[in-house]
């Protein structure tokens, strides 16, 4: 059986972002949809006195947020098959213990009562840095939440971080019928002299080293998905900024992490941390456990 597609929800509107992106993702899986909203509310409210008949208004703003965005998935799509949580837990680590049993956590940018002029929210952060499963932040501008682009670019980075991500780009293509981009940059040691040819007995240099790591990360998926299209890519530059400008002719940017079993710290490189931030379309963030 396929495990569900979590959406964190708490009624803001990154969060309604993330349910209508979550709906198209589910369709195109054939997966269902479970809706989470953490309320600290429900874990307390058995042990304060009650001085009234009528139901607590945490508890009720809880349940409608869920049973609004459960509506909100029937009416945009009635073939989604759709679940509904109030967890007795912070928004965090609700959905951080949702995803132990879950294909993918897909959450907003930014939470309810969370600073407009942040470029992601607490949450977001918190449960992309220690997620044990892949989650996609839904964050961009209009073209890239629409998935106009027709294009998943994949980060290529250090094969010990990369294996899980390079599965889930092609996933991810394959459903989408998509061009797969997948992009690794290189940089010139500072102590090269780039205008000088590389000697023929030399060193191997940059590009044709960042050129065979794409080779080799790449071959394995693309015996399995063989209708994918793939457009291997050498850049010279930080990969920080080299994936934020391609993002926005991009409908989803995944890239790979890793995480160490018994670490409690964010886990999250230079490359995903700005991502998460500044990319012009949704950010899948996927787990390499080590």
């Amino acid at each position: 059986m396929e495990l569900p597609l979590v959406v964190g929800v708490d009624g803001s509107d990154g969060s309604i972002l993330a349910v209508d992106w979550a709906v198209d993702e589910a369709a195109r899986h054939n997966l269902p949809l479970r809706l989470v909203y953490g309320s600290l509310w429900e874990q307390y409210e058995g042990a304060l006195p009650s001085l009234s008949l009528q139901r607590p208004s945490e508890r009720v703003m809880a349940q409608h947020i869920v049973a609004s965005a459960e509506e909100r998935v029937r009416r945009l799509n009635p073939d989604v098959k759709v679940s509904v949580e109030v967890v007795a837990a912070e928004a965090a680590s609700a959905l951080l213990s949702e995803g132990d049993n879950a294909s993918a956590l897909v959450i907003g940018s930014r939470g309810r009562g969370e600073l407009k002029g942040a470029l992601l929210g607490s949450v977001g952060l918190a449960v992309a840095a220690r997620a044990y499963c892949p989650v996609i932040v839904v964050r961009g501008d209009k073209a890239g939440l629409a998935g106009t682009h027709r294009r998943i670019l994949l980060g290529a980075g250090d094969p010990d971080t990369s294996h899980e991500a390079v599965r889930f780009a092609f996933r991810e293509a394959e459903a989408r019928g998509c061009l797969l981009d997948v992009v690794r940059s290189w940089r010139v040691p500072a102590h090269d002299n780039a205008d000088q040819p590389a000697p023929v007995e030399g060193p191997v240099r940059p590009e044709a080293q960042a050129a065979d790591l794409v080779d080799t990360l790449v071959a394995e998926a693309t015996d399995d998905h063989p209708a994918v299209r793939v457009n291997r890519v050498t850049v010279e530059g930080p990969a920080r900024k080299v994936l934020v400008n391609r993002s926005a002719a991009a409908d989803l940017v995944v890239v790979g992490v890793r995480r160490r079993s018994g670490h409690f710290g964010l886990q999250l490189g230079r490359v995903s941390h700005t991502l998460l931030h500044h990319a012009a379309c949704p950010v899948a963030v996927v787990p390499q456990h080590v």
